[in-house]
Order: C-alpha cells, then structure tokens, then sequence
C-alpha cells in the first residue's frame, strides 16, 4: 500500500485537436486531463518516461504538480496504442486523503503449479481479474493476492474466500467466481472394433467318412458292378 504519493511533473496545455496532439506525442510528452474535487477541469502533458514510472511505483495516489500546486489524484482513465501498447492518453481524478474512494485493484493467484488439482493435469481459470475496492487513497493496495496452493481438482473460488487488507473493503458481490480449476480430461480409447465371423455349417470341419462326398463318387458308388460273366 502507498504510504505518500508517487510525483508527477505536469504542465498546463492550451492546445488541442488531434494534430496537436501528435505532435505532442511526437515530442515525447502525453497529454492527459485533471478534473474532480472543487477545481475545474485542467488539460495538462506529462513526459512519457516520467508517467510510466509513476505509474509502475507502488500505490495508487499520484501527487500532480500543475503551475506550482500540488494536487493528490489517482488514474481514472488511460488510452493505450492498440498495437504498441504505450500510452496516448490519461486521465486523472483529484481526491481527498481522508475521504474512502472506490478504485480497480488487480487480483493475482499466486501459489498456482503448487496446487494439487493443477499437479494432476488441471487447469487453472481465472474468471476476474480485477476487484473494485472502497478505501482511503493511501490504503489502496497495487494488487490483492490469494494464495491458490491448496486448491483441489474442480474447486471454485467466490469472492468471499478472498481476503482484502486492513481498511480496504471489497465492494463486488461475494458469491462472484473468481477462479476454478478444470479437472484434466480423460481421453476414452476407442473400442476396438469386434469382427464377427460367420461361419458356414461345416466350414473348417471334416466331413465324416462316407459323408460328404462329391456327387459323381456318389454316383458311381450307387452304380452297379457290370456282369463281364458270360453266359
């Protein structure tokens, strides 16, 4: 959790359309907008280097410094490039450090090959990966963790098994899946396929002696012997 905010050197823009806007991008700079709280909205451009290491430091409160004011504000809202990744555009919401806010925080399994039902070949889906939480601006933890080494083959995880830290609320339903683990698949083998034979009556059997025989030795069997006597 973020004990102080993480500084961001910002400065008033006056510019606007999209043309300016890539020439600011262009320059190394993203344009961002600071509104919420008493004050009015204020568009601003911040180095690009500089934000993504404010960003990337713990804690969720940024500490702007706009012509020569200090303001405490969190990330609200930020444009990525579809394809790079980097940031286009940021939008950041002044808060009170001692008034709660509510904020995304990401959830990370930790703990996962450990678990039994993933040693026995299962798989490990994880539903949510962000938790909406209600909490003091320096109580907001970057990530919520829970520690999934224990879980069986088919077991389902609901948001009420998850544990936020001291003075941090979860704010999303507590019967939410979070997590399940998918018991392996068992591949059936195909049945092998059992020939049946149909055998004729008689077939691969001898034919007992007298029985059988060929019609002509049949014949000439049943024929008889010529008389060679003579009278």
């Amino acid at each position: 959790m973020a004990s102080r905010g993480t500084r961001l050197n910002a400065t008033p823009r006056t510019t606007a359309g999209s043309r300016a806007m890539r020439r600011l991008r262009r320059a190394g700079r993203v344009p961002g907008v600071l509104y919420g709280g008493a004050g009015d909205a204020v568009a601003f451009d911040v180095d690009a280097r500089e934000l993504r290491h404010a960003l990337h430091a713990a804690g969720a409160v940024l500490e702007v410094t706009l012509d020569g004011e200090t303001t405490p504000a969190v990330l609200k809202d930020t444009q990525r490039h579809p394809v790079r990744g980097e940031t286009l555009h940021i939008d950041l919401l002044r808060v009170r450090l001692d008034e709660a806010i509510q904020a995304p925080v990401v959830l990370h399994l930790v703990g996962v090959e450990e678990a039994p039902g993933v040693v026995e070949g299962g798989i490990l889906e994880q539903v949510v990966r962000e938790l909406t939480v209600e909490a003091l601006p320096t109580d907001i933890p970057e990530t919520i963790t829970f520690d999934a080494s224990g879980l069986e083959a088919g077991a389902t995880v609901t948001l009420a098994e998850v544990t936020p830290p001291p003075k941090v609320k979860l704010l999303d339903d507590p019967e939410t899946v979070v997590a399940t683990i998918v018991a392996p698949r068992v591949e059936e083998e195909p049945e092998e396929e059992i020939e049946t034979e149909t055998e004729l009556v008689g077939e691969g059997e001898e034919a007992p002696e007298g029985e059988g025989a060929p019609a002509e030795e049949a014949a000439e069997g049943a024929a008889p012997e010529a008389d060679t006597t003579s009278e």
